[in-house]
């Protein structure tokens, strides 16, 4: 009991055994407690330090146990004055750490907080995961790793767990890769949504509709991010999420062709960007899909349409308003 206090277990047993038999001397310590005599006084010194023996009026060369209402109690003031001087350390440090970050949020722009590599970027989407309350919305473009997919899972399982609403929009390219497919499905299986397009808006997080974080430059994300709180520009970014989120397609729903061409929504939307001029790579990106998937689907379509050429399938695609 008095080792809270910091006594040792044999200054303890030796303090208790000279308050009960104040006649005792070393040896009769040591018989009584099961000690040797060394270890007797090694424990006295140690009360002695504590304050807790002092030498014996009446028994010169003896030394006694001072009560345990003056001794004790002078054991807990001094934790307590070392409790005291604890807090006091504790509230400074607290105090630091506003002043820090309150210095770190006067640097920070009026349009958000430029964050750079990978780490930074990573340490505040866990910021924001755990700030969440309500509902995180996600944009999730380009290739899935699966390094990066099993890094997430974590922190959306417990995103779910608190109840907060999770929506994840695809590239409708992840049904056909198995790892982010599973990945998508598991997310399914624990309460959130999932949806998948032919196209999608940039990569981009979005929690309870008050912060958001964005690729500085979305043909490189390892460029660095920016953390958004500004209303106008939270309001564009869920405008475009929303108009996105409501034209996709829910993961397990089937997919089905335009009943009037019987093109898919991917071919449908590889045709309008081919016909704004854009290159196989740079739609292939645009869709998340090869180029030599592009390919295919062009191949496709052009002996849909019985046409010999690119040119060609254009002209007839625009003459049966496919674009």
């Amino acid at each position: 009991m008095l080792e809270a206090l910091g006594l040792t277990v044999g200054a303890s047993t030796v303090y208790r055994a000279m308050l009960d038999h104040p006649d005792h001397g070393v040896a009769e310590l040591a018989a009584h407690c099961g000690l040797s005599p060394s270890e007797v006084h090694a424990a006295l010194d140690e009360l002695g330090r504590r304050a807790l023996v002092r030498a014996s009026a009446e028994r010169p060369g003896r030394v006694r146990a001072v009560g345990p209402e003056i001794g004790l109690a002078d054991l807990i003031a001094e934790q307590e004055a070392e409790l005291a001087e604890r807090q006091a350390q504790l509230a400074a440090s607290k105090a630091a750490v506003t002043r820090l970050v309150a210095d770190r949020a006067e640097q920070r722009s009026a349009h958000g907080e430029r964050l750079l590599g990978a780490d930074a970027i990573v340490d505040r989407l866990e910021r924001m995961s755990r700030e969440a309350i309500t509902e995180v919305l996600g944009c999730r473009s380009g290739v899935q790793r699966p390094g990066d997919l099993v890094a997430g899972r974590a922190t959306d399982a417990g995103l779910l767990a608190r109840g907060v609403v999770l929506r994840s929009l695809y590239p409708d390219a992840v049904r056909h890769q198995p790892h982010a497919a599973h990945y998508a499905h598991w997310l399914l299986g624990l309460g959130g949504e999932v949806r998948t397009a032919p196209t999608i808006p940039q990569r981009i997080v979005i929690v309870d509709r008050t912060q958001a974080l964005v690729p500085i430059d979305p043909e490189d994300t390892r460029k660095g991010a920016l953390h958004v709180t500004e209303p106008g520009i939270l309001d564009a970014l869920l405008s475009l999420y929303e108009q996105a989120w409501n034209t996709a397609v829910p993961l397990g729903a089937h997919t089905p062709d335009d009943p009037a061409t019987g093109l898919t929504p991917t071919e449908r939307e590889l045709l309008r960007l081919l016909g704004t001029g854009l290159t196989d790579d740079t739609a292939a990106q645009r869709l998340n899909i090869s180029a030599r998937t592009i390919g295919r689907h062009m191949a496709s379509i052009m002996e849909r349409l019985g046409a010999t050429s690119r040119f060609e399938a254009g002209i007839k695609a625009a003459q049966r308003g496919w674009l």
